[in-house]
């Protein structure tokens, strides 16, 4: 980018649908401090830190494998300079995301940059540090992550890759493409625009082929679009990542029923606290899911015995089926994190809202197969304010919190300025106004001569005629008006507040990415402050 951007924060608390539980970690942090081992700061990072203890095996077999799957995304000599560093002793500065369509949200990129930021702050603060991307390839919710959304020269456009009746059910990340995805991409990438659209549009056509699966071209086009900041990505679904995790796997098996009776009581400490339980924990809960038939079914537990699908089984047949093939193994999302922290020595994970709400769950699960937790921090929020958006921001004297109060109070402040509603009473009023004078002289000139009336008549229907005319051509004019600031509203709707939701969570960044290059990231990385925990405002 040729100039700085502009930046403001908003607090968490004046953005609509913020939960209590968040908006208290970033702006009370003391409050809700009981549900989380570290503050969310880079001295909660260094003392996360000090209680990092990965078995060196453990350390060099999942380095092994990263090293074979980086290599696979097509990454940089910067990524396989901090896998050296995570080899040698180095802290995980951990984030993840869905793998959706062509990076999904805006906020995959930003939990990227945040990572970055944090693990470079951490080692300015004597903690060695290396970002690491989780892929989620082991989730089945195919119907999240299938389609992308950004604007085009026609408006808000989606782009959606349809789902096979066969692959519902499975793990994305074993999801192939297939033949559609090369017409998909063939059309987002002629709908970018910008200086960098031709290279963007290369990174999509070589990422997202019919051969790859969601997790792995999401790996690559992320490898590439972030390309120079070291950023490590793993993908879960390898067989001996799995091993590596078996042992989580059987604890969280055999002590489900003590597991689940700890998260029915945070969940109710929780609600009794005035926040919310961000995950259900019924009675049958287990934190595992199960492969049956090549679909991921959660296992729950009732009289005595275990249940995934259709399919039953005993504790035994459950443990022995752990040890011969654990990667029909997955955990659910409050056993993730600590899958995640037996494959890696990690400082910090950052995560966002909900995330945020659930590892208030997670804490209690961490205390009983861990032993440790690491600092959790918020991942960067961003609402990006695009020139033409800018602009008519300042035409109506708008802030982008004016935005964020919806449809309803915006269009209402529109019209207060700019639509003479006035003017639509002051023409009834006149009509009849102009009856009235018109009428008054109805007797007076028929006393004095009744051939006149005819002649008022005539009057009267011209003067209504020409009168009618004049209102009919301001009613033209109003909606002629109207219709544009349909499309003001329409503008600032779908740039800042998408789906009644915050931007970063449905609009792409790759629009932004094909506009202004790699250039765009470096810029955000500035604008971002590890110490600032608020949404930020960034104009263009």
């Amino acid at each position: 980018m040729t100039s700085p951007m502009e930046s403001h924060c908003l607090p968490f608390s004046k953005i609509p649908h913020t939960t209590k539980l968040f908006s208290t970690f970033v702006e009370d942090f003391a409050r809700v401090a009981r549900y989380y081992e570290q503050p969310p700061t880079v001295a909660g990072i260094v003392a996360a830190a000090r209680k990092i203890d990965l078995a060196p095996q453990v350390r060099s077999g999942v380095v092994d494998v990263l090293r074979e799957q980086n290599r696979a995304f097509g990454a940089g000599a910067d990524t396989f300079g901090n896998l050296d560093r995570l080899a040698g002793g180095a802290a995980a500065i951990v984030t993840g995301q869905q793998v959706g369509l062509f990076t999904g949200p805006a906020y995959s990129l930003y939990k990227a940059i945040s990572a970055v930021r944090y693990a470079e702050e951490a080692s300015k603060n004597g903690v060695g540090a290396v970002p690491v991307f989780w892929l989620a390839t082991e989730d089945h919710d195919l119907a999240e992550i299938n389609h992308v959304e950004w604007t085009t020269d026609a408006g808000s456009s989606q782009f959606e890759l349809p789902e096979a009746g066969a692959e519902s059910g499975r793990r994305v990340g074993e999801i192939k493409l297939g033949a559609g995805i090369t017409e998909l991409v063939g059309k987002a990438a002629e709908s970018l625009r910008g200086g960098f659209a031709e290279e963007i549009g290369r990174a999509l056509r070589e990422s997202y082929t019919a051969e790859e699966t969601y997790g792995s071209a999401f790996g690559k086009l992320m490898a590439r679009l972030v390309a120079g900041r070291g950023i490590i990505f793993l993908d879960p679904l390898d067989e001996r990542l799995h091993r590596f995790s078996a042992n989580v796997y059987r604890r969280a098996l055999d002590d489900a029923d003590s597991l689940r009776d700890a998260l029915i009581a945070r969940s109710k400490e929780l609600e009794h606290a005035g926040f919310h339980a961000q995950v259900k924990v019924s009675s049958g809960s287990t934190l595992l899911f199960y492969n049956v038939d090549g679909r991921r079914e959660a296992l729950r537990s009732r009289n005595g015995k275990f249940y995934a699908g259709h399919a039953s089984f005993t504790l035994e047949e459950l443990r022995a089926a752990i040890e011969k093939t654990p990667e029909a193994f997955t955990p659910n999302v409050l056993l993730r994190p600590i899958v995640q922290d037996t494959l890696l020595p990690t400082a910090a994970y950052i995560a966002g809202p909900a995330e945020i709400a659930y590892m208030a769950q997670a804490q209690v699960v961490y205390a009983k197969l861990l032993g440790r937790m690491p600092a959790i921090l918020p991942r960067a929020s961003i609402t990006i304010v695009e020139p033409l958006v800018g602009r008519k921001l300042e035409k109506f004297g708008f802030t982008i919190g004016d935005v964020l109060r919806g449809r309803q109070q915006l269009r209402s402040r529109m019209e207060q300025k700019y639509l003479p509603r006035a003017l639509t009473r002051r023409f009834d009023a006149g009509e009849k106004a102009l009856r009235r004078l018109l009428k008054s002289f109805r007797n007076p000139l028929e006393k004095l001569d009744r051939t006149l009336i005819d002649a008022l008549d005539a009057v009267e229907r011209k003067m209504l005629y020409q009168f009618m005319k004049l209102k009919g051509k301001a009613g033209r004019a109003e909606n002629e008006r109207r219709g544009v600031l349909d499309r003001y509203e329409k503008l600032m709707l779908d740039a800042l507040y998408p789906h009644r939701g915050l931007q970063e969570r449905s609009a792409s960044p790759l629009p932004w990415l094909a506009g202004y290059g790699s250039g765009f990231l470096d810029e955000l990385s500035r604008v971002v402050s590890v110490d600032s925990q608020q949404h930020h405002i960034v104009r263009l």
